[in-house]
This record gives C-alpha cells, sequence and structure tokens, in this order.
C-alpha cells in the first residue's frame, strides 16, 4: 500500500466526489476500526463507511440511540481515515441538537480528514423507546445548509448525505410515519438545502419506488444492500461477525481449555499493520550503527 500522500492530491471528499461522479455504482467496505479499514482497502473498496451503531457498540459499548456522541464517533472516523488511502464515510446521526453543532462537528469531520457523512433527520433520542417522529423540513434543511457552510468556509470538498427517516416507521423502531409523499417531498427539500445524496433506510423494497418518485435524477445510496440504480452501498455489520466469533472463542476456552472451533490468525496482518516497513526500519538502523539483527521477528 502507497503510504505517501502529494500535497497536490485532491482531499478526501474531492476524491469521493470524483467517485460518484464517475456514474458507477460502487460499495463502501464496511469498516470500524483502523485494521479493518485498512482491510477493506487491502481487498480493493473503493471508499470504506464507519455506522454510529458499529462504532458505538464496538468502541464504547453503547447504543445508537442518542447517547453517543459526534466526539466519539469523530475520534474513531479520525483514527481509520488517517490509515486509509480511500476516502471515508461516517454516519453523522442527528450532527447534534442545533444548526450550530451541525457547522462545528462538519467542520470538525473535514478538518480529521473525512470524506463524507450522512445525517438524519430524526429527533433525539433516536431509535429507542420514545416515539420521537422527525424534524421538520425547515429544521433539517437548515442543518444541511450548516453543514454546508462549514464545507465552503474550510476550501475543501466534502460529500453531505441527507438520511430522511420517513418509511423507517414507528412500528419498525424509526421516527417516520411510512408516506411515500412525504418521504419524496423532504427527499428534495434536502437536496435543495445542498444535500448531495439522499438515503432512505431501511425498506430495500421501497428505494426503487422512491427514486421513481423523485423524478429518477436524483442520486440515492443504499446501506448493507445494493439496488440497481443506486449511487453506493453503504455496507455495515461486520463489528457483529466480529464480536459473534469473539464471544465463541472465549466461551469455548473458558468451558474447554482449548480452542477447536476454528483459526483465528490470517497471514496479511502483518502487511495490515504495516509491519515490514517497521521491521525495515528497525533493521536498517540497526545494520548502521552496528547493532545485531534477525531475520526473523516475534509473532
Amino acid at each position: 500500500m502507497n503510504r505517501w500522500r502529494e500535497i497536490s492530491m485532491p482531499n478526501p471528499g474531492a476524491r469521493l466526489r470524483a467517485l460518484i461522479d464517475k456514474g458507477e455504482h460502487f460499495v463502501c467496505g464496511d469498516t470500524y476500526s483502523a485494521l479493518t479499514g485498512r482491510i477493506v482497502q487491502h481487498v480493493g473498496y473503493p471508499a470504506a463507511y464507519l455506522g454510529g451503531h458499529a462504532c458505538s457498540a464496538f468502541h464504547y459499548a453503547v447504543p445508537d440511540n442518542g447517547v453517543f456522541s459526534q466526539v466519539e464517533q469523530i475520534e474513531q472516523a479520525s483514527r481509520i481515515a488517517n490509515v486509509l488511502d480511500i476516502p471515508l464515510i461516517a454516519d453523522a446521526d442527528t450532527l447534534g441538537e442545533t444548526v450550530a453543532d451541525a457547522y462545528h462537528f462538519t467542520r470538525r469531520y473535514i478538518q480529521q480528514g473525512i470524506a463524507g457523512f450522512h445525517v438524519e433527520d430524526e429527533r433525539n433520542p433516536k431509535h429507542s423507546k420514545h416515539v420521537n417522529g422527525l424534524w421538520s423540513i425547515e429544521d433539517q434543511q437548515a442543518r444541511i445548509d450548516a453543514a454546508r457552510r462549514a464545507q465552503k468556509d474550510s476550501g475543501k470538498d466534502f460529500i453531505i448525505i441527507a438520511r430522511c427517516d420517513e418509511l423507517y416507521t414507528s412500528e419498525m423502531g424509526g421516527g417516520g410515519s411510512g408516506s411515500m409523499e412525504e418521504a419524496v417531498k423532504r427527499g428534495h427539500a434536502y437536496m435543495e438545502a445542498g444535500a448531495d445524496i439522499l438515503f432512505y433506510p431501511p425498506r430495500p423494497d421501497w428505494v426503487a419506488d422512491v427514486i421513481k418518485a423523485l423524478g429518477g435524477n436524483v442520486p440515492v445510496a443504499t446501506m448493507g444492500f445494493t439496488l440497481p440504480d443506486t449511487a453506493f452501498n453503504m455496507l455495515t455489520g461486520g463489528w457483529v461477525t466480529a464480536c459473534a466469533n469473539h464471544l465463541k472463542m472465549a466461551r469455548e476456552f473458558m468451558e474447554t481449555g482449548k480452542i477447536t472451533s476454528g483459526n483465528y490468525n490470517f497471514p496479511e496482518k502483518y502487511e495490515l499493520i504495516d509491519h515490514p516497513l517497521y521491521d525495515g526500519l528497525i533493521e536498517e538502523w540497526a545494520e548502521k550503527t552496528g547493532r545485531e539483527s534477525r531475520p526473523n521477528h516475534a509473532p
């Protein structure tokens, strides 16, 4: 992997925009840590995605229902973006509570090298026991506008994805009413406010109808599933697999004193953590200073 970054190289937001402007559907590989970011880049994904639930659960052991803060999300997103050459999209939840929050956090995301985010219109505490509903269209437009102003003031490109939860009904745990008419109305309003892409969770069977109702010329992204005529798919959920495997391994060793349920090692780990690079630096230093070196290293 090329670790050099030229000064003239486009910023992450510009690289993500160029990827979108090609008009070819792509998948943002699921990441929830620096190492998993390296993995999705290693296997060839052109972009990466950090979900809010993935980050809150994996790094802080809390749910993504309003208790998880943007400060915590930005902290982890910056660690991931710092080790990648591909652009990273982050889940920015509601971008805080006010337009001032929206401006401030957008600026922070850009400063930390994140290429874009999605901001949603459900009121806090979101995805919780509270029946909360969505922000008004005007309030959500104001948040998107504040984010766009922060991007312009930064002088760097940045992709704003407007997440509309109108089709994410209360029965499903969301804040929407399920109105297709309202979903389309909100989509057009969010694009007018400065969004680049729309995102409608969680109904894959409705997305094609939404795209048609929007007029067919508005870019729409998906999460976890790929559909024709969509811009890209933000893949997520890998943290659940990782934790399930860890739980299985931990239980087996606690109960039996050994692990027989699978191979929990992989040879690519050395390349993914730049082990050869640092080994080479240490070996070169040892040779130049007359110190001893060895052909092997600790596993």
